[in-house]
């Protein structure tokens, strides 16, 4: 990735379709996030809660300017950091971005997620951790990297949410926070029929935070090429003794941005040997192994670029 914003006269034409579903109508604060009040010349500000009633967020796209994002997130500071102006939030949220040569993709995310993010009145910061190189794509290595490198920029963060950069949500009481338990986010995406693929489906936008990404030791680092991490991720989860939340379906609802498989991101041919193994694997591998160098940090105006060296694929899987 470049180390400048590309110019606000490029455009990326993305075309979804409007989902046919009716909207669905505003449901009650979730439990402890109540509606922010007024709060004229309150010497505290209040905790922040979400800003209800919120219809769904459709999202719908025929062709997006550089300059139209960064004209409508006004409050978002350089590096992609925003904190709420009228109260005090629960949580600093870190959102983790793996990445490589998804550009206009990019573009597109940050059209949506930065409005529904501040409406939800998060204190937060997004990063994306580009892979360097042509070798075999490894997004829960970047995943790990994301999380040590994020504290390394603000050890206040406690939260932390892990996003494909190509899934958008459609409705913002889908919560950017996290809670007792990990959080699966994308539990009904377009391309599955808006239905949960499987009970131990944990891809997509998951969320854990500091406590628990490290009760796990993160995630894991040998999964090169497309497949099976997120299955070994949820067998960390349970056997440390913890359970998936997830929201309603109707509110998990994503649209997925259409897209070929991604060059050097073939299936990895180990991934089912490798899910059966997560008890073995889980104390050796993870956020206390991972090794990386990083190449170049760049804090553009809605989001801060990693550009990393993670390493070598082994001598078995294809290499760019």
């Amino acid at each position: 990735m470049p180390s400048t914003w590309p110019s606000s006269a490029d455009s990326v034409p993305v075309a979804l379709p409007v989902p046919s579903t009716p909207p669905l109508a505003a449901a009650p604060t979730a439990p402890g996030l109540m509606p922010l009040p007024p709060a004229p010349g309150c010497l505290r500000p209040p905790v922040c809660g979400l800003a209800l009633p919120c219809p769904p967020c459709r999202p719908v796209l025929t062709c997006l300017l550089v300059s139209r994002v960064q004209r409508e997130n006004p409050g978002v500071l350089l590096g992609g950091r925003y904190t709420p102006p009228d109260c005090t939030p629960a949580q600093t949220v870190a959102v983790i971005i793996p990445f490589r040569h998804r550009e206009h993709h990019l573009r597109y995310w940050l059209h949506y997620l930065h409005p529904i993010l501040r409406r939800q009145r998060l204190h937060y910061g997004i990063y994306v951790i580009n892979q360097h190189g042509e070798d075999t794509f490894n997004r829960a290595k970047l995943l790990n990297v994301g999380f040590l490198e994020a504290l390394k920029e603000d050890a206040a963060y406690d939260c932390f949410i892990f996003s494909d950069v190509d899934l958008v949500p459609m409705d913002d009481r889908n919560l950017y926070r996290c809670g007792d338990q990990p959080r699966h986010f994308a539990i009904a995406m377009d391309k599955f029929g808006f239905r949960l693929p499987y009970a131990g489906y944990f891809g997509g936008v998951s969320g854990l935070s500091k406590t628990q990404f490290l009760r796990i030791n993160g995630f894991p680092n040998e999964y090169w090429g497309w497949g099976g991490e997120d299955d070994d991720i949820f067998n960390r989860i349970s056997l440390t003794g913890m359970k998936i939340s997830r929201p309603d379906i109707r509110i998990g609802r994503y649209r997925m941005i259409k897209h070929d498989r991604d060059k050097h991101n073939e299936p990895n041919p180990q991934r089912f040997t490798k899910i059966q193994n997560t008890k073995l694997t889980m104390k050796r591998d993870g956020i206390g192994s991972v090794r990386y160098q990083v190449l170049e940090v760049s804090r553009q105006p809605l989001f801060t670029n990693i550009t990393v060296d993670i390493g070598r694929p082994p001598s078995w899987l294809p290499r760019g």
